[in-house]
């Protein structure tokens, strides 16, 4: 009953009626060979052959020409062989040295098997039939095309509607009834779709999740034709799109379709995340929704890491610089992109690939402990550190996922206590006078106290930063050529409340 759709079914083609109503060429159909639908059979190509047995040569949909010059004795299992092969359709031509008429076993095995015949008049030449296929198939290649941008420019303008509008103007262009259908076989619009849908188109959704990549599948219900086939971008994704009419989609249908399933995906994703944002921050400012219940609703989860990207080598370009771009990829909504360039997000889990593909697209990352939601803003302290090391290394730096991990081992409070202590000389001077020492210490210690490569990253001379470094030693009262010293500043960094 279902079957997934062969790549053919999305090449150019003229129905087999085209071709018999060409004027010029005089074909003539034998009626007993015409069963119903078939001068409706496409035609993809007009190929001669005379040999008694072409069926492993041909790849479907074509019109044979031929002369019975080695016609075999076993016509019914040569009709039945191209038949079984995908031939559309089969043009005999009369010849007065060969046959000036048509043979009656030819006759019948083609009326038999359900393969069309075709008369081809002894003034028609081949090169004719040949001749007047290609022009048609050019002409039909073009009108397809035309079509198809048409169509790409109505899909396009109706995306700007939302779902509803999209998914009716889809409907129009194909002329046919469309659904998309989400997790769990919920409707998520639809035009004109039967409901509930059929059982069979039920078992043919199911084909489609059960497989993988971008793929499509087709069945008959009742008569007509139904497409199933992923939304994209995410060739996995829950989302489907269902389409019915009565006849199959042919090349240009599946272009459009194509195009359609694009937009169903990126207006529907874009939608789901407007309205999830929107009434999370509505239940946040009335006082109806706690961080916790925020963050199950957009990111699964709430516990939750805050991840921090900033730009690496060339920096990414101007598509991976979109939120949409970043939104994609961490798996979560709540993205942030700043200058510089710079990012933050608020995510659930991070995995290595996920990182390495940032990095490669120019994004270096930084991803945070795990904390609850109520907590997210004291970890940015802890994020920033990273960050500094992550430019240090050139890598992504992940929390936790170093072999020693103090922080398991530190009672929160203690080790903030310890911060706000051990930086409250920096910190003072920074606020009253902009003097930057914190960072400065942050990102010189992260460069293992490399002079060239901090001011680099700071954007200062080098002068700049052996003095913010001396001011930090006399404020602090300490000597950074000590190891242990630069240890205990490295962790009261990571510990420390946001802020300068």
């Amino acid at each position: 009953m279902a079957r997934i759709a062969d790549a053919s079914s999305t090449e150019v083609n003229v129905p087999l009626r085209d071709v018999l109503g060409h004027r010029e060429l005089a074909l003539e159909a034998v009626p007993e060979t015409l069963r119903p639908g078939a001068l409706d059979r496409p035609v993809r190509w007009a190929h001669v052959s005379e040999l008694q047995d072409p069926a492993p040569y041909l790849v479907g949909g074509e019109l044979i020409l031929t002369a019975g010059v080695n016609l075999p004795e076993r016509i019914d299992r040569y009709v039945r062989g191209l038949r079984d092969a995908g031939v559309t359709a089969l043009g005999f031509g009369l010849t007065p040295t060969v046959f000036e008429t048509l043979p009656e076993p030819l006759r019948r095995a083609c009326a038999r098997h359900g393969l069309p015949l075709l008369v081809v008049p002894a003034r028609t030449p081949f090169l004719a039939v040949n001749r007047a296929v290609s022009v048609a198939l050019t002409e039909a290649g073009q009108r397809d095309q035309r079509r198809i941008t048409a169509a790409r420019e109505t899909l396009t303008r109706a995306a700007g509607g939302g779902l509803g509008e999209l998914t009716s103007a889809l409907a129009a262009v194909l002329r046919s009834w469309v659904a998309l259908v989400g997790a769990g076989d919920v409707l998520a619009s639809a035009h004109d779709a039967p409901a509930p849908l059929p059982p069979e188109v039920r078992e043919l959704m199911a084909t489609v999740r059960a497989g993988s990549g971008i793929r499509s599948a087709t069945t008959e219900v009742d008569g007509g034709f139904v497409v199933v086939q992923p939304v994209y971008p995410q060739a996995t994704a829950s989302h489907l799109v269902v389409v019915g009419r009565p006849r199959r989609l042919e090349g240009a249908d599946r272009a459009i379709l194509a195009v359609g399933a694009a937009l169903l995906g990126l207006v529907g994703r874009a939608g789901s995340d407007a309205a999830e944002l929107g009434a999370a921050a509505t239940g946040l400012l009335l006082g109806r929704t706690s961080p916790a219940e925020v963050a199950r609703s957009l990111v699964g989860t709430d516990v939750v890491r805050l991840v921090a990207g900033a730009a690496y080598r060339r920096g990414p370009d101007e598509v991976a610089r979109r939120p949409d771009w970043l939104r994609a990829r961490l798996d979560t909504p709540l993205v942030s992109v700043l200058p510089g360039p710079s990012f933050v997000a608020v995510a659930g889990t991070v995995s290595p690939p996920v990182l390495d593909d940032l990095r490669a697209s120019g994004w270096l990352t930084a991803v945070g402990s795990p904390v609850p939601a109520s907590r997210v803003a004291s970890a940015w302290a802890e994020v920033e550190l990273l960050l500094s090391r992550a430019r240090a290394l050139g890598r992504p730096v992940v929390a936790g996922s170093e072999p020693l991990d103090f922080d398991a081992l530190l009672d929160p409070g203690a080790s903030r206590g310890f911060a706000d202590k051990a930086l409250a000389p920096l910190v003072a001077l920074d606020r009253a006078q902009d003097r930057q020492l914190v960072l400065t210490l942050r990102t010189w210690l992260a460069h293992h106290g490399g002079w060239e490569p901090t001011a680099a990253e700071l954007g200062v001379h080098r002068n700049s930063v052996r003095h913010r470094i001396a001011q930090v030693e006399r404020a602090l009262d300490v000597d950074l050529a000590d190891p242990e010293a630069r240890m205990r500043l490295w962790f009261a960094l990571r510990w420390a409340e946001p802020g300068p």
